[in-house]
């Protein structure tokens, strides 16, 4: 029977990059992937600056902006319209480029099936990763100190897969989730949906008039809020999402009509794919039993209202690898896996109630009560005030671990909702200053500010003897670096802050940070 540290199942954005990280730790994986092909299917499309973050870390940031498919002029902002997309209200929405400063790299805009593409050529260079196209995992079972994974594949036959650790990244019907009995909770918002993939110059022609946006929005009473929506995948080229009857189909679907009512008149276009989801929200109750542990879709799966989707999935990963490596080498503890699910869980959690769920319910109730026709002035002001709204949902956007048990200092608990900041803050990201960001080591960190020797000699002689990772980086005291009013900053190697001040002390936050607070 074949063994391996690592076994992932789902060889998507957020298995490969899960893989990728755990293979540049020097940690053993296969990955299983059912599909040998990627699906061309555009969706994921949105990928923030933190994103952007994760792909430097993997090596791999130049090579997905060259794997951008959307000329530069239309950069990658999004816009709202009511009435029709042609309509006479419309505003900036998703304007991510407005906290641009907070983070070491830009967002981008491209297909998922090209960024899985990227993903696929930078796993091929790891030794360490094997990747198995072609094998599906058909059951799971405990073996006490390991898993069994047996595997089918339509050319060697059912073999057993051994592993210290499996992670689910098998989507929204995981077989892993379920195979672990981890629940999930399911929110309303149930609706059939329709994609559609379609070719059109002329929408293209139209949208000029709109410069710097790839992504549309269309708000209206007859659809009671829920969004129309259009996305730029490249020149010429787009999806549309749209709710329809729950008994459409391929066949019977009027697609013309649709996009019609949407943009505000027809346009000639070719079908160039049509398919239906269910509008939902499902997050797992926990990520982890014992030694299996989902991430990304199998953990949290949602509606693609805000491009939180992929993005989360690969926050799990980069908050999930390291706490692995830890395990796995001997310095983690088992309070270390735990706050996977104990930090992630509730960021998700937060994302659907504060972001997802309350942007269609003030859609709904917005196109409910607010019109033009019946009272101009009245809706101006509404239509107004949801545009500053929007801004604010871009700084308020901000994931943190604030009150984590594997942070010292921090309060409150872990979720989406924050606000963007300069100061070094314990459970919040670390904003770049100078030249910070390109001399973090793939472990911990120990960022000081200023002659800061006593306290360096300290946390090496701790970090040593509990035989944790640590680079020290040492910065000038600079308008920069004072901004983050803190003179010793401890980031963990997926660069959230685990303690922060000027007087740390060395064993009780590295030993907090490995789960042995």
């Amino acid at each position: 029977m074949k063994t391996t540290q690592v076994a992932i199942v789902g060889g998507g954005p957020v298995g490969l990059g899960l893989a990728i990280d755990l293979g540049q730790r020097g940690i053993d994986v296969v990955v299983l992937e059912k599909y040998k092909t990627i699906h061309r299917i555009p969706k994921g499309q949105n990928l923030t600056q933190r994103t952007g973050e994760h792909f430097q870390a993997w090596g791999i940031y130049e090579a997905m902006k060259q794997a951008v498919r959307i000329p530069s002029q239309f950069g990658t902002g999004g816009l709202t319209a009511y009435g029709t997309l042609l309509g006479e209200y419309h505003y900036d929405w998703l304007i991510r480029s407005d906290v641009r400063s907070f983070y070491a790299a830009d967002n981008l805009r491209l297909p998922q099936y090209d960024l899985e593409g990227t993903l696929r050529e930078r796993v091929a260079m790891l030794d360490n990763v094997e990747t198995r196209y072609g094998d599906t995992v058909e059951a799971i079972r405990d073996a006490g100190d390991g898993v069994v994974l047996q595997v089918a594949n339509g050319t060697d036959g059912t073999r057993e897969l051994r592993a210290e650790y499996v992670i689910g990244c098998d989507g929204a019907r995981s077989m892993v989730r379920e195979s672990a009995k981890l629940p999930q909770s399911l929110k309303s918002h149930f609706r059939r949906m329709v994609l559609a993939v379609f070719r059109s110059d002329e929408l293209n022609t139209l949208l000029e008039r709109y410069p710097g946006k790839s992504y549309f929005n269309v708000l209206s009473p007859e659809k009671e809020g829920y969004w129309q929506f259009f996305g730029r995948v490249e020149l010429g080229t787009w999806f549309f999402h749209t709710t329809v009857p729950e008994d459409s189909t391929v066949e019977t679907i009027d697609l013309g009509a649709h996009l019609a009512k949407a943009i505000g008149q027809e346009i000639a276009f070719e079908t160039e794919y049509l398919g239906f989801w269910d509008l939902r929200i499902a997050i797992a109750d926990t990520y982890r039993n014992d030694r299996i542990f989902i991430a990304g879709d199998a953990a949290h799966s949602h509606p693609p209202y805000g491009g939180y989707g992929v993005n989360n999935g690969f926050e799990d990963v980069r908050n999930l690898a390291w706490k692995l490596e830890a395990r796995l080498k001997g310095y983690g503890t088992e309070a270390l896996l735990d706050s996977y699910s104990t930090e992630r869980q509730p960021v998700f959690t937060s994302t659907a109630d504060d972001f997802i769920v309350r942007m269609i319910e003030s859609d709904r109730d917005f196109v409910a009560q607010f019109t033009p026709d019946t009272d101009r002035a009245a809706f101006e002001a509404e239509w107004a005030r949801r545009a500053e709204l929007t801004k604010r949902d871009v700084d308020h956007y901000c994931p943190n671990y604030a009150g984590s048990p594997v942070v010292t200092g921090g309060t409150g608990s872990s979720s989406a909702v924050g606000a963007h900041l300069h100061s070094a803050r314990p459970g919040f990201l670390l904003p770049p200053k100078d030249d910070v960001t390109e001399r973090l080591g793939s472990g911990f960190n120990l960022v000081t500010v200023g002659d800061q020797a006593d306290a360096v000699a300290a946390f090496r002689s701790e970090a040593d003897r509990l035989g944790i990772p640590l680079n020290v980086v040492e910065m000038p005291a600079t308008d920069g670096t004072t901004a983050w009013d803190a003179s010793l900053i401890l980031l963990r190697p997926d660069r959230f802050v685990a303690a922060c001040g000027a007087d740390l002390d060395a064993a009780d936050v590295l030993g907090r940070a490995i789960g042995r607070g």
